[in-house]
């Protein structure tokens, strides 16, 4: 019989932001429905002797203690003995994490990751956006000097991201005119970059939806803070209560139930002034804890929720429906 055990692959609990963080609140939940917590770095994920381990700890999250975890014992476990994991390191999308996908792929058909290590594999965060351009601001993928003066010319502003980074990182605005060198050594040091148009009502905040077995489930706002056009939380950005339009409903819909089919259980996806921006996050969605700060409801009651009625009704959609909505 599978043991109780949620395995958290993540970045070390001390880089962990207790009030914001999506893991914790995660794992808090799971703690509460009486799973322990299983936390390893990726650096600390081996195939040994035709087994999956990873060297870790089990440990406890408290939001009250000012330590807010508490690792109770270091342990090395074969990693099937759990009923969960949760792939939550923080990108960039490298050769490394895509190493630790290629090592999961070999037991997930004995435990349920989320994300579907193949799936996070095959969905590059903004590449995949591609396909739903239409709704997006004008936006180019590519390394050719030549295409993004072309582009800049066309839209007078425009910022530039790495496609793998995270979090607001590296992304760079260019208001009057391109520094050529600049974006000459960004394409060396990132490859391939994303180019889109400068939307200023980003100063309004941007809509962060949170996407959880396909259904849209509800969503925040994150203002950036004065003199900025970041909306990231990291980079200083509040964030407030926020309704989705119904052209947002429904591109978010659309993407939720394309992401389902590519079993990806749990993601979070962007808007800024209705339109997609690109980031369609599938490694490690933020935002949870906000959100109940925000509203009081707790999204990760129905992230556990689902994945129980996914273990109870995996072929039976009427049924698994029907549990979710008790």
């Amino acid at each position: 019989m599978t043991n109780k055990i949620v395995a958290i692959q993540g970045n070390h609990p001390s880089e962990l932001k207790p009030l914001t963080d999506t893991s914790i609140f995660l794992a808090i939940e799971a703690q509460r429905l009486k799973y322990k917590i299983f936390y390893y770095e990726p650096k600390d994920l081996s195939i040994i002797n035709d087994k999956v381990v990873a060297n870790g700890y089990y440990l406890e999250f408290n939001y009250s203690d000012k330590r807010f975890f508490k690792i109770l014992r270091h342990q090395k476990i074969e990693l099937t003995k759990c009923k969960y994991i949760l792939i939550r390191q923080d990108p960039p999308f490298n050769l490394e994490y895509i190493s630790t996908t290629y090592i999961l792929d070999k037991i997930k058909s004995k435990v349920k990751i989320i994300n579907n290590p193949t799936s996070i594999r095959n969905i590059s965060e903004k590449l995949y956006s591609a396909s739903f351009q239409k709704y997006m601001p004008d936006t180019i993928f590519t390394k050719d000097m030549n295409e993004i003066n072309k582009f800049f010319s066309k839209n007078k502003k425009m910022i530039i991201k790495p496609i793998h980074s995270f979090s607001g990182n590296d992304i760079h605005l260019f208001q009057n005119k391109i520094n050529a060198k600049l974006v000459t050594n960004f394409i060396r040091k990132h490859g391939h970059i994303m180019c889109q148009k400068f939307l200023p009502k980003i100063k309004f905040g941007d809509k962060r939806v949170f996407i959880i077995n396909g259904k849209v489930c509800g969503a925040i706002s994150r203002v950036p803070k004065k003199g900025s056009f970041l909306s990231n939380m990291s980079k200083g950005a509040i964030p407030i209560p926020v309704r989705l339009t119904k052209i947002e409903n429904k591109i978010s819909n659309l993407i939720g139930k394309n992401l389902k089919k590519n079993d990806v259980y749990f993601s979070g996806i962007d808007f800024i002034d209705q339109k997609l921006n690109g980031d369609i996050n599938v490694t490690s969605p933020t935002g949870l804890k906000s959100f109940y700060d925000l509203t009081n409801i707790n999204l990760a009651k129905v992230f556990w929720k689902g994945l129980k009625a996914w273990a109870i009704y995996p072929n039976n959609k009427k049924d698994l429906y029907s549990h979710l909505l008790r």
